[in-house]
């Protein structure tokens, strides 16, 4: 082969591996996404403050810290990934089971529930007495301080920017 037609063949490959995974057309796959980027504090304030009582005056940073414990199985931002539980983003106003693809407990697939703030204050305080048969395997939090810090962390998180 001569040198010209080997640079060509070197352009065609790389051109054809440059686009290797891409749909046709110059589409954008699910993989190019932008996602939005993180709230800043003023935003995760105003979001806040527009919430209910209890949730409005709820301790963000005591929020974050019960997070922890729901972390091994949930992420919460958007586009991120499903662990052992759902991903969390867009919960609130959600009907029970509603991330696509998720593997749910019949039980909450037919719940019925919708993840209000007195939803989600029952399902964190003890998931299995709202929903017998749900595989979550948390066992609850009992004080309504944290479950209202927590949840005011979740809609705060879970919720794009105003």
């Amino acid at each position: 082969m001569s040198a010209d037609r080997s640079c060509i063949a070197l352009v065609l490959l790389s051109v054809i591996l440059a686009s290797c995974g891409r749909p046709a057309g110059g589409e954008t796959g699910p993989a190019e996404t932008a996602v939005p980027p993180p709230l800043t504090d003023a935003q995760k304030a105003s979001l806040q403050a527009k919430l209910p009582e209890p949730y409005r005056s709820a301790d963000p940073e005591k929020g974050e810290a019960l997070y922890a414990m729901c972390r091994s199985c949930h992420t919460y931002v958007q586009g991120g990934a499903n662990l052992t539980g759902p991903n969390l983003w867009g919960t609130f106003g959600a009907k029970a089971a509603y991330v696509v693809g998720f593997n749910y407990s019949d039980a909450l697939k037919t719940s019925g529930l919708t993840w209000d703030f007195a939803t989600m204050d029952k399902w964190i305080e003890n998931p299995r007495s709202l929903v017998p048969g749900t595989k979550m395997s948390y066992v609850g939090m009992k004080s309504p301080e944290d479950r209202a810090a927590l949840i005011a962390f979740l809609k705060v998180n879970t919720s794009p920017a105003e």
